[in-house]
């Protein structure tokens, strides 16, 4: 029992990270992007190429899947997504869904449609036992990174001026312009993190989750569960809704296995029944 809840703890860890960045671009900047899972499949392909082809370590390479992502999604942000702002939802869900099956299609043209896993370290290997509960290596370091950068981000968005300038950007952008805030800055700031956070938790999710052109549509629909469960308000519903859905979905595929796959929708009809808004709701100003 407790080694289904360490291995959903670092299952729903994981989904946080991969999730995370859909949040804060819809949460906070009001844009829908479907194609978000395709940053997270940039990530894990630098991940392989890089540890797989080109030997560097597993630990290098996991910054520099943040980065590439990252700059990615700034080039992006700047000449295509800055666009989609002042559209309808309806404009930004076409553009967007678009997007993601053009990566999808390049990706299956220079990459293969072959499942790819990247290769670990020997250090994260296997299991020990403590206390009788068995306690995964790598997804061991996965609690720790995405534990830690959880509190990074809750960190910036709330404590820090970025963060202040970020949800006045969001709530009166004419007002925040004369205020002085840089408001194409801070969004093209904020749309790159949340890419190379994508980009990241994509190579992080490598070797659990496998690889292949059709990440972004296949896992598009556990991003937007974390995000509709969770809400928009801030970090912590989102984080908490995927610890809530990881062990749910570990839990029901372990112990029903013949219907395990329905328990993270189960999950999310119940949630959002009780609160059609998500566990944390911010009323967008744009």
């Amino acid at each position: 029992m407790l080694t289904i809840l360490f291995d959903g703890v670092a299952y729903g860890m994981l989904l946080f990270v991969l999730a995370c960045g859909l949040s804060v671009t819809l949460g906070l900047m009001n844009l829908i992007n479907l194609a978000h899972g395709a940053f997270a499949m940039a990530g894990g392909y630098c991940a392989v190429v890089l540890v797989n082809r080109i030997g560097v370590p597993f630990y290098a390479a996991l910054p520099l899947a943040f980065v590439l992502p990252a700059l990615l999604g700034a080039v992006m942000e700047r000449t295509l997504y800055r666009h989609l702002y002042a559209r309808s939802h309806l404009d930004q869900v076409m553009f967007t869904i678009g997007l993601a099956f053009m990566a999808v299609a390049g990706v299956d043209y220079v990459m293969g449609s072959a499942q790819v896993f990247v290769n670990l370290p020997p250090a994260l290997e296997g299991r020990f036992e403590v206390g009788g509960v068995g306690i995964g290596r790598y997804r061991l370091m996965i609690i720790v990174v995405c534990g830690a950068l959880a509190l990074a981000l809750q960190s910036v968005l709330v404590l820090t001026r970025f963060g202040s300038r970020l949800r006045a950007a969001v709530d009166d952008p004419r007002t925040a312009r004369g205020l002085g805030i840089n408001v194409n800055l801070v969004f093209a700031l904020t749309f790159a993190v949340g890419s190379g956070l994508a980009g990241l938790g994509g190579a992080l999710g490598a070797e659990i989750l496998g690889l292949d052109p059709h990440f972004p549509l296949k896992f598009m629909i556990y991003f937007l569960i974390v995000v509709a469960v969770g809400g928009t308000s801030s970090i912590t519903g989102p984080f908490l809704a995927s610890l809530v859905l990881g062990i749910g979905d570990v839990a029901g595929k372990y112990y029903v296995p013949e219907f395990g796959g329905f328990v993270i929708y189960t999950i999310m009809i119940v949630v959002l029944t009780w609160r059609p808004q998500g566990l944390f709701t911010r009323v967008a100003g744009r």
